[in-house]
């Protein structure tokens, strides 16, 4: 397996587990997300997402709803760039 195939393999199952987070509205804010970049996205991007999915599902939410004060251990920045995003989506 080359490389850029296993990037394309990473890319799909970040893009499944985005998409199928357990409830609707994290479908939509992360699976918009990373269907929209996913193209662009490397392996370290890869990285912190799948990091990212791996909180719980209560506190990302939370985080990404600014309900909560998102901790220091946590990727602030793709946390910030995901509400971005759906901020984005909802004034175009």
């Amino acid at each position: 397996m080359t490389d850029s195939e296993s990037i394309e393999i990473r890319r799909k199952r970040v893009l499944y587990r985005a998409n199928h987070r357990g409830t609707q509205e994290m479908d939509i804010l992360i699976g918009g997300f990373v269907a929209d970049g996913l193209k662009g996205f490397d392996a370290a991007m890869l990285d912190r997402l799948e990091a990212l999915m791996d909180e719980e599902e209560t506190d990302l939410q939370a985080w990404i709803m600014g309900q909560q004060t998102v901790p220091e251990t946590v990727d602030r920045a793709l946390i910030d760039a995901i509400r971005n995003h759906k901020i984005a989506k909802a004034g175009a």
